[in-house]
């Protein structure tokens, strides 16, 4: 099932394979002390922070989306994703995470419902220039994919995923 608790689930096991990557001295942040300084604004918090000795190892963005507005909330999405890329990276570079070096990682990973809506073709509006190709019936599911490949492309992120799964719970036998 798609959701909060799935997606703290997915914290937990994203932090305890930083945990055990070995770094010396990492703190890892999932429920507090999140804030980051940003460029265009005061503070962003994200979902998983590491810090190690002052420096700033990672950020890591966690977002999920259910139905049924898929289209606006893509929109909002990666309008979302490359805002906060744009920020921290400006941050970054005028030293308001201090003067870390190397950079830190910055991670985005998106769990989207799994249903007949995210994988139908979705068409395109036109009226001015045409859209690249690429997008021209392509699903929701095939737009996340593009988006969260060409955030790491560009460069806005270091890694990024995209994991489908069904908004209805099991029951185990």
């Amino acid at each position: 099932m798609v959701g909060g608790k799935q997606m703290e689930r997915l914290e937990g096991l994203v932090a305890d394979l930083i945990e055990r990557a070995g770094i010396n001295g990492i703190e890892i942040f999932r429920r507090s002390r999140l804030e980051l300084p940003g460029f265009y604004r005061a503070e962003k918090q994200w979902d998983l922070v590491v810090v190690a000795k002052g420096t700033l190892v990672c950020a890591i963005e966690l977002k999920s989306q259910v139905g049924p507005s898929f289209g606006n909330n893509f929109n909002n999405r990666s309008e979302e994703a490359l805002g906060n890329a744009s920020d921290i990276w400006t941050a970054y570079r005028q030293e308001l995470l201090g003067k870390s070096k190397p950079k830190p990682l910055l991670g985005y990973f998106f769990l989207l419902e799994d249903c007949a809506k995210v994988r139908s073709p979705v068409g395109v509006e036109e009226p001015h220039f045409p859209v690249d190709e690429i997008f021209k019936e392509a699903s929701y599911s095939r737009r996340y994919e593009i988006l969260l490949q060409r955030i790491v492309l560009e460069r806005l992120y270091d890694t990024s995923c995209l994991t489908l799964a069904t908004n209805t719970a099991h029951t185990k036998i």
